[in-house]
C-alpha cells in the first residue's frame, strides 16, 4: 500500500491510500485494488459479477462515489486471469457460487486482519453473480459484515442464505431489467435483516442509461455511509421492503 494522489469522479486530484494487493487463496493469489480515502468510515468488497473485473468501467466508477462520501473499496477479482480466460470461454466458473463465496470470505478475513483495515467495519458490494457471493458470505460472517448492497443482483443464487443475513442489505435493479426485478423482489420476501429494494426508472440490467450508473452509485454512497458510519451490526433486525 502507498501514498498516492487519485482522480475522482470528477477529476480532481485527491489523496489517498491505495494500491494493488495480492490475496492468498488456497494455493493461488487473487488480485484486488484497495483505495481508503482519508479519514475513510469503513471498507466496501467488491464482488464482480459475470465477466467481470475490477477493471470494470462500472464497478470504478461506483467505487469512486464512495470514496468521495469517505468509504474505502478493494475491487477484488474472485477468479486468476487464467479462470477468467476459461470462464470467458463456457461461463461455468462465474455461477461457482460456493466456490466465489468461499473465495470473498477468505478475503473479508485477510482484509480484516490487513494493518490498513484500522478495524473498520466492512461492507459488502456484488453485482450480478457476485451479488450472491456477497449474500452468502454475508450470512456466513454475520456481524461481520455491516452492510451488503447488490447491483442488477441474482440475490435468488443463495437462497438458502437469504433468511441468515442480518446485516443491511439494499437490492439495487433496473425497471427494466424484469426477470432480475422478479428475482430480487422474491428474493426481498426472505431476508430477515433491515433491507430495502430500489427500482432505477428507465434503467436495464447494466444501468447504461443517462444518469442509471449515477443513480446507482448515490444510492450505494447512501447505503454504506448510512450503516457503516453507525455501528449497525448491533441493531435490531427489521423486515421492511421499500421500493423507490
Amino acid at each position: 500500500m502507498l501514498n498516492t494522489h487519485h482522480k475522482n469522479s470528477r477529476g480532481r486530484l485527491v489523496d489517498t491510500f491505495s494500491g494493488i494487493v495480492q490475496i492468498p487463496v488456497d494455493s493461488m493469489h487473487l488480485e484486488a485494488e484497495w483505495i481508503m480515502p482519508p479519514n475513510a468510515s469503513g471498507v466496501v468488497i467488491f464482488a464482480h459479477g459475470s465477466g467481470s473485473s475490477r477493471h470494470s468501467r462500472r464497478n470504478q466508477f461506483v467505487a469512486s462515489i464512495l470514496h468521495e462520501s469517505g468509504v474505502g473499496t478493494v475491487l477484488l477479482d474472485l477468479l486468476t486471469r487464467q479462470e477468467e480466460r476459461r470462464d470467458a470461454a463456457d461461463g461455468q466458473l462465474r455461477f461457482d457460487i460456493e466456490m466465489l463465496t468461499n473465495r470473498l470470505i477468505t478475503a473479508v478475513r485477510w482484509v480484516e486482519d490487513h494493518p490498513a483495515a484500522h478495524d473498520q467495519p466492512i461492507g459488502l458490494f456484488g453485482a450480478s453473480t457476485g451479488a450472491a457471493a456477497a449474500i452468502a458470505a454475508a450470512s456466513i460472517l454475520g456481524d461481520r459484515i455491516s452492510a451488503v448492497v447488490s447491483r442488477g443482483g441474482r440475490p435468488d443464487l443463495a437462497y438458502e442464505h437469504l433468511r441468515h443475513v442480518t446485516a443491511p442489505t439494499l437490492l439495487i435493479v433496473g425497471e427494466r431489467d424484469d426477470a432480475v426485478v422478479r428475482l430480487n423482489k422474491e428474493a426481498s420476501q426472505h431476508l430477515r435483516c433491515l433491507k430495502k429494494l430500489s427500482i432505477v426508472p428507465g434503467a436495464t440490467h447494466l444501468f447504461e442509461e443517462p444518469g442509471a450508473l449515477e443513480r446507482v452509485a448515490s444510492l450505494a454512497a447512501s447505503w454504506f455511509k448510512n450503516h457503516l458510519a453507525r455501528d449497525s451490526r448491533k441493531q435490531e433486525t427489521h423486515r421492511e421492503v421499500v421500493e423507490v
